[in-house]
């Protein structure tokens, strides 16, 4: 007889949705959690990026409001009293996921957990639990190499802690992560350096968003500088001194390195249970979250699939349908929608234009134009809509969106590309007239020279 059926290593988004669903069908769930209920996501993550997104959007607010008639005094930021507003709501936001972990009948424990055995779970205070199942959500952590003052660098968890706001921050790094901390703290009015060792920013991306994007933080004043290393970062008072791979030495009040996150497996104990991870560390699973070992599965951040709080929760999710009902579920990563919140904000969905073509004979619809507010406001900012569509079946494999409220557009695209729509059915959608989005129902001829 087992203490438990499910033990869930990590409290974050997935494990908590796993935790709960499971118990809710009846299982006997125990959740060890070391640090705070609610993951990267909750914590430091996509919740508390997206507040400071906001914060940062209220000065282009300010801005544009006197075209179109406000009076607006000389508008002034506290960082301190927003960070203060932020922590109170992570801190509720925390308390509603322990609550409802307790409603379910989840037996929580803060502490940090190890595997003994395929049926045995080892907490931080020597307590050891048999269960059926062990399931690891532990997620991931930003990672920075070693090299002369990687000790004096911020990671994006640190930024949250902020208590003042750098006057000048260099960020490393050309992701997704670098890139949206660089519109966040060049719109709450810090002076950003963003050096990628890299041709351009965003890798992975579509090359037309990835440009536009480029183009875009530079005219709102983030200094970019492409193929640039970080070679050396000293102290010097109350400055850091970096030394780069072109020979320029510059000072920063801050340093944030965004260069990447690795697989959060250290510790558990599995190679002696003998749960293989790859060469990132990640956990090596199955269609169906399995590791090598029956009894231990792993989702989320951890497995390094597609690392995303939905996808976390949507593993979660079949999951449980595959070991609580008996139903083989497996995990569908296809034709996922992601947005990235940079300034102005990504929506996409679906194949880039490289990807297409190595498959497909493809098809390229495309507009840029000027949204309705920046015509009378005078702001000089583009929007760019770009899809990708199969030539011979006429299907849309691609997606992307650059403009503000992209978002909110690629979850609504995202259901169409999933079902596997046709650009003449995009076209036979009336459009919503005047907004941004009717321009992805109303391109008609393709652009095949991008």
């Amino acid at each position: 007889m087992f203490d438990f059926d499910l033990f869930v290593i990590g409290g974050g988004s997935g494990g908590i949705r796993a935790a709960r669903v499971a118990a809710q069908k009846g299982f006997k769930v125990g959740l060890a959690e070391q640090y705070r209920l609610g993951g990267t996501c909750v914590i430091r993550g996509c919740v508390p990026k997206k507040f400071m997104v906001y914060a940062a959007d209220f000065k282009d607010s300010f801005e544009d409001s006197r075209a179109f008639g406000w009076s607006v005094d000389q508008p002034e930021f506290n960082f301190g009293q927003f960070q203060m507003k932020k922590d109170a709501e992570i801190n509720r936001l925390e308390g509603i996921y322990e609550n409802n972990l307790k409603q379910s009948n989840v037996a929580c424990f803060r502490s940090r957990a190890k595997i003994v055995d395929p049926h045995c779970v080892k907490l931080s205070d020597l307590t050891t639990y048999s269960t059926k199942m062990i399931l690891i959500a532990t997620g991931g952590y930003p990672f920075v190499p070693t090299f002369e003052g990687s000790d004096l660098v911020m990671t994006s968890n640190d930024v949250f802690n902020l208590r003042e706001l750098p006057k000048r921050v260099l960020i490393y790094g050309g992701g997704y992560i670098a890139c949206e901390f660089a519109g966040i703290l060049n719109g709450m009015g810090a002076h950003v350096t963003q050096y990628y060792r890299g041709e351009q920013i965003l890798r992975g991306f579509d090359q037309d968003i990835r440009n536009h994007l480029y183009q875009a933080m530079g005219e709102r004043g983030i200094d970019i500088e492409l193929n640039q290393v970080i070679k050396r970062v000293t102290r010097k008072g109350q400055q850091l001194r970096v030394e780069s791979s072109d020979g320029e030495s510059k000072s920063f009040d801050a340093v944030l390195y965004a260069t990447g996150r690795k697989p959060n497996t250290q510790g558990l104990n599995l190679e002696t249970v003998g749960v293989h991870v790859d060469d990132s560390g990640a956990i090596v699973v199955d269609e169906y979250s399995q590791t090598g070992v029956p009894s231990i599965f792993a989702i989320g951040d951890v497995t390094n699939r597609l690392n995303l709080t939905p996808v976390a929760i949507r593993e979660a999710m079949q999951l449980t349908a595959t070991i609580c009902d008996g139903i083989p579920t497996p995990v569908d990563h296809t034709n996922v929608p992601s947005a990235v919140f940079t300034r102005p904000e990504i929506g996409t969905v679906g194949m880039t234009e490289d990807q297409a073509r190595k498959d497909y004979d493809v098809e390229i619809y495309k507009t840029q134009f000027r949204p309705m507010p920046n015509t009378i406001s005078g702001r000089e900012e583009y929007n760019l809509m770009k899809i990708i569509v199969a030539k011979e079946s006429r299907i849309v494999l691609g997606v992307h969106i650059i403009a503000p409220g992209a978002a909110e557009m690629i979850q609504m695209v995202g259901i169409a590309v999933k079902m596997g729509a046709t650009k003449e059915e995009f076209d036979q959608t009336v459009a919503v007239h005047p907004t941004a989005a009717e321009e992805l129902v109303t391109m008609r001829s393709p652009n095949n020279a991008s």
